[in-house]
């Protein structure tokens, strides 16, 4: 039965990286993947089905953790979002050099992506890079490295990527220490790819064409006024969010607690600051609205992802792999280097998730160099194809970058990011080890 079940799990992984040509929703097949590997799990051994269920009953309270998390930061971020509270940063702007401009939009990413998460700020970054650079061109080189560089700034940041926060909601690391030892090769795996481009970047951010400046007319009457509260809610909101890993250092209360706690009071100020407003036209600044923008299918996705994985952790065959991994390539640098290159290729999400099932707490401790480097890696790694992110996906939308397109012009730059990071970390390492 094990081995129908890792086949299971291995069709239902393959539909999800293909979900574009066989026009299925990967959540679907997440889904359908996670309730059948248990299924299949509960039928094959009835006498143990108390057992089973007990275990499905400790996965669910980690993924819930999980999701309950996600779905607060979501809310908070196209809350903020919808009182355009990102045009404070926007509207600061001012540069024409298309180079200067790249060091400066890729600097917010990185540091905005650190606060928000890398998903969202690329969202944002991409808004923002429509009314700065009009050249179609050129802006894709500069979606290309707001991927690079949210993905870089999610990594070191408790909140900044899914993976990294799955790893501190699990306790592999710490908030304070993932910070300190991977801020410098996050650095460098943005860094690196931006010198090159310092010395090979061609071409004008462009005119705003007659056609595109009627849009931006029509724009900056729509929004020409500055939305009432859109700075309280910024910073309340990015204060909220800031506050989420001091939280639970001071309670030691799991992380969703902390953002539960941010949203509820955000949702508070939201409904304060325009009592005014009638009801219809307040739906779409209030919380409640916010909360129906989100993207529940990705919410979904991770549910079943997570439950997938989890049953194969149950059965024990991820630990099994562990241990094949272990012999056939035995060091662990080496394995968690392929898992982040591997990370471009399927979702990081997954590939972190069966990481956390294969090495135990036990043998590797919190901020252990195994869980400190897979969350460079898996964090990373997924810019090399423009598939291998969520960043990457949103962009891949909204910009309709074409994947041949990423893969020619930035592959090779965010691998170049990617190892020169990698390098990095391992040899800082021991300096950090020191102070454990």
């Amino acid at each position: 039965m094990e081995i129908i079940i890792v086949i299971l799990f291995v069709v239902g992984y393959v539909a999800i990286a293909l979900e574009h040509p066989i026009k299925i929703n990967k959540t679907a097949s997440a889904l359908l993947t996670g309730v059948l590997c248990w299924t299949l799990y509960a039928l094959s051994s009835p006498g143990e089905i108390h057992h089973i269920g007990e275990q499905l009953g400790e996965h669910l309270s980690e993924i819930s953790s999980i999701l309950f998390f996600l779905m607060g930061a979501m809310t908070i971020v196209e809350l903020i979002d919808s009182y355009q509270g990102f045009r404070f940063v926007t509207d600061r702007i001012k540069t024409k050099d298309p180079k200067k401009l790249l060091w400066v939009i890729c600097g917010v990413t990185f540091f905005l992506s650190a606060i928000l998460d890398n998903l969202t700020t690329s969202i944002v970054m991409i808004s923002l890079i429509r009314k700065l650079v009009p050249n179609k061109q050129m802006r894709l080189f500069f979606a290309g490295m707001i991927v690079v560089a949210a993905n870089a700034g999610g990594a070191w940041s408790p909140i900044g990527d899914v993976t990294t926060t799955m790893l501190w909601i699990g306790g592999q690391i710490t908030a304070g220490n993932i910070i300190a030892t991977l801020i410098i090769p996050s650095m460098i795996c943005m860094i690196i790819p931006l010198l090159y481009l310092q010395f090979t970047l061609k071409g004008e951010l462009g005119e705003h064409s007659s056609n595109s400046h009627s849009h931006s007319a029509h724009d900056t009457h729509k929004s020409g006024e500055p939305i009432r509260g859109s700075k309280t809610i910024l910073f309340v909101g990015l204060g909220g969010l800031i506050s989420v890993p001091v939280f639970k250092t001071i309670t030691h209360l799991p992380p969703y607690m902390g953002m539960m706690l941010a949203l509820g009071v955000l949702w508070v100020v939201s409904e304060l600051i325009n009592p005014d407003m009638d009801e219809a036209e307040k739906k779409s600044y209030t919380a409640a609205g916010a909360l129906a923008r989100i993207d529940v299918p990705s919410v979904l996705f991770f549910l079943g992802i997570l439950l997938a994985v989890g049953s194969l952790q149950s059965m024990g065959t991820l630990g099994e792999f562990a241990a094949y991994l272990d012999k056939t390539f035995g060091d662990n640098r080496i394995i968690i280097t392929l898992i982040g290159l591997l990370s471009s290729i399927v979702d990081n999400v997954p590939l972190v998730a069966a990481s956390m099932g294969m090495y135990s707490m036990d043998l590797y401790p919190a901020d252990h160099m195994i869980w400190e480097y897979l969350a460079y890696c898996a964090g990373t790694g997924g810019s090399v194809l423009i598939i291998g992110s969520a960043a990457g996906v949103a962009v891949m939308g909204m910009e309709k970058i074409d994947f041949i397109w990423y893969m020619k012009k930035i592959s090779l730059l965010a691998l170049l990011g990617y190892f020169a990071g990698a390098a990095a970390y391992l040899v800082l390492y021991p300096y950090f080890a020191v102070h454990h």
